[in-house]
């Protein structure tokens, strides 16, 4: 057996809520340079004119990542790391913390398991009441990722840190511009909570159902590589115009769907899978790190539960 045993006792919504986003929090440490490249891969080619002012072209994820760390320093592919690990504890708490609740209340009296209905249900109902909490993390999360600093000149950061870019946001853009491209990531996300917590969700019970795995580190590795993948095919395309819409300056685009049909016009459909690799890098390994992490978590917190309970 591999890690924790489960638990006796199923985990309490208060220790999902946690461990998901503890969970969220340390997956993005490990790849959040990843996520970085591919937010530059989204935006090259956007604005011809300041890229080739910039001089600067990234090519491939290590090609990013290397290109980055030469031309901006050895932190840059953090950038944004804070708004971004503020962005988990809110998102992935209530997107992936929440989710067997939401389920159960969506199942009906009686039944034996959740229908794909219900789950996709769910994780739809899920992964919109994240983005509505989490929507100012991440437009800040973006801006900074796709911010370009070379020194004292040709930089175009615009914010000192964290706090300044929210309130430098809500001053420039209004608090609107903190929930820019809203609509875009609901609908990413619904497709993303799907495509991830609802595969994860299917892919163990039957891995466990058909006792090809047992309940530890294998099948969960198993579930979230699938999940990973899963996603990443799904949520490209809404991906690109969720992170070109939430960086663009304002008056540039019109709405998510102008942002689409520009990119169509300009660069062709190959733009919707810009940055594809970095994608499934990302959450591939985001997958497999956060889903691990949690399922250890949630043991973990429910044996310090009982143990506080335990009267001796």
């Amino acid at each position: 057996m591999v890690g924790l045993k489960p638990s006796d006792v199923p985990p309490t919504m208060a220790v999902k809520f946690l461990g998901a986003g503890t969970a969220a929090c340390f997956a993005d440490l490990l790849t959040f340079p990843l996520d970085t490249a591919k937010v530059r891969l989204q935006i090259q080619g956007e604005n011809p004119v300041a890229q080739t002012a910039r001089l600067v072209q990234y090519r491939g994820v290590l090609g990013t990542i290397l290109t980055m760390v030469r031309t901006e320093g050895l932190c840059s592919p953090y950038n944004g790391l804070v708004a971004g690990l503020q962005r988990q504890m809110s998102f992935a708490s209530i997107r992936i913390g929440l989710y067997d609740s939401v389920k159960q209340v969506y199942t009906p009296q009686g039944a034996d398991s959740s229908s794909l209905t219900t789950r996709i249900l769910a994780g739809c109902t899920t992964g919109a009441m994240a983005v509505t909490c989490a929507q100012p993390t991440d437009v800040v999360k973006v801006r900074f990722q796709a911010s370009i600093h070379l020194g004292s000149s040709g930089s175009d950061r615009k914010y000192s840190g964290t706090i300044d870019a929210y309130r430098t946001i809500a001053r420039e853009e209004g608090v609107r511009g903190l929930w820019k491209g809203t609509l875009p990531n609901i609908m990413r996300n619904a497709i993303v909570n799907c495509a991830e917590v609802v595969t994860y969700d299917i892919l163990k019970e039957k891995l466990l159902d058909y006792h090809l795995l047992t309940d530890n580190f294998p099948c969960h590795f198993a579930s979230a590589f699938g999940a990973g993948f899963c996603a990443t095919v799904v949520a490209s395309p809404v991906d690109v115009v969720k992170t070109r819409y939430m960086n663009s300056p304002p008056g540039q685009y019109l709405s998510p769907l102008d942002c689409m049909i520009k990119m169509v016009a300009q660069e062709g459909p190959t733009a919707f899978y810009k940055g594809f690799t970095p994608s499934f890098l990302r959450l591939g390994s985001w997958n497999v790190v956060m889903f691990v992490t949690y399922e250890q978590l949630k043991r973990a917190l429910m044996k310090v539960q009982m143990l506080r309970e335990s009267p001796f």
